[in-house]
């Protein structure tokens, strides 16, 4: 897949410090590091074969990629056994390049957290025709697991080791689980790729059992990801398709949060959540009701528009025929306290010759979500009276907490 603008669709902002070694004044010359290494770069007629790398970056350089093939490498470095380890698997590279997302990605790693971040270069293996680097996953995943028996060696906890795998990477990454029997500690799969995988086996895709705590992300569904849960929590993005603020053929990535604490672990539960096309990305969301003074025969449909500064967001609350109450999820850049006016407008039946003429009368809510406080719950002090196709305009008053 390509994931070519992270820069518009990355979560977090990023800085990289200057790292120096100094040696002992007096003494024999310092020693020297190791120099830093790069991705490969295969192309189409040589790009079947599979050529591992595993590049050890630390947080006083985060752009030079240490190579590292033993333990003793992996000593000299300056790898932490005390720490966590997050290991990074790119996926497949129809071009045979570097991906273009990696470095950000890394530094991002290493500012979000203290920890060992090993990127896994499989560049000449993921590359040329997609289904040769399918063929390609198993092999890879017996090259990790032989590496990672390197880190326990070295005294690494299996419950430390936190595989991220991007698209294809991500059933590298189950796969690499399924051969710990399940005891690595969190795997997190970007946009697993759906081609080849949808019905494949669990012993060949990514899934729950693949470690303590499987998780996926989902942002491409309809064109390259896998649309089916894969994990113990699955997070459906914008609804897991196309994302505010990318190209439709791109796909977003990764908020790092640690410390997952969920007992007894669901299994896959679909969480799904809405974003901005702009950075940060975040939004607030609220939950908004209306409740009729009398039931219809028919559903009710209303549209909810919060308006704060220049910014304005919508949602619909359907409320089911003989029922009173409808709910929805309003997602806004602004919190509650800066929303000054909602407006409410009555949807019309779409059939000409049925129109609904009939004027409803109700009451407004929201709140912000979670709803862990009923005193956070504010209500239009009169009821709102709706005319099909009419906007109702109100003043929101919400202090700020």
């Amino acid at each position: 897949m390509c994931l070519g603008l992270w820069e518009r669709c990355f979560f977090w902002s990023w800085g990289l410090l200057l790292w120096f070694s100094v040696g002992s004044a007096g003494d024999t010359p310092p020693t020297q590091q190791p120099k830093c290494t790069d991705f490969q770069n295969a192309n189409l007629l040589r790009g079947t074969n599979l050529r591992v790398q595993f590049l050890f970056f630390t947080p006083s350089d985060p752009s030079c990629g240490k190579l590292v093939e033993e333990s003793r490498d992996l000593r000299n470095s300056g790898f932490n056994v005390t720490l966590g380890t997050k290991l990074l698997i790119h996926g497949f590279r129809a071009l045979g390049t570097k991906p273009s997302w990696i470095e950000k990605f890394i530094g991002a790693l290493l500012r979000a957290a203290d920890t060992n971040v090993i990127a896994v270069d499989w560049v000449y293996g993921s590359t040329a025709v997609y289904f040769s680097a399918v063929e390609n996953v198993v092999k890879l995943g017996l090259e990790i697991s032989r590496f990672l028996s390197k880190l326990l060696v070295l005294g690494v906890s299996e419950s430390s080791i936190h595989i991220i795998g991007v698209s294809l990477g991500a059933h590298v990454g189950g796969m690499v689980g399924h051969f710990y029997k399940g005891q690595l500690g969190r795997i997190t799969g970007l946009d697993p790729a759906g081609p080849e995988y949808t019905r494949a086996s669990l012993e060949e895709r990514l899934d729950a059992g693949d470690a303590l705590f499987v998780e996926a992300i989902h942002t491409d569904t309809d064109n390259l990801g896998i649309r089916i849960p894969v994990g113990h929590v699955d997070y459906f993005v914008n609804g897991g398709q196309d994302q505010p603020g990318c190209p439709t053929f791109i796909h977003a990535g990764l908020v790092e949060q640690d410390g997952v604490k969920i007992e007894p672990l669901p299994k896959e539960v679909r969480v799904y959540l809405q974003t901005t096309s702009e950075a940060p990305y975040c939004v607030h969301h609220s939950l908004v009701e209306f409740y009729l003074q009398k039931p219809r025969n028919k559903d009710t449909n209303i549209v909810v528009t919060f308006f704060s500064s220049n910014v304005t967001s919508s949602a619909q609350i359907t409320i089911p025929r003989q029922q009173l109450q409808g709910r929805g999820v309003l997602a806004h850049p602004n919190p509650q306290c800066q929303v000054h006016q909602v407006n409410l407008k009555f949807q019309a039946s779409h059939w000409v010759w049925r129109k609904d003429q009939t004027t409803i009368v109700g009451k407004f809510c929201t709140a912000p979500l979670p709803v862990n406080d009923n005193r956070k719950t504010l209500c239009l002090p009169e009821p709102v009276n709706l005319q099909p196709g009419v906007t109702v305009c109100r003043d929101l008053k919400i202090t700020c907490a």
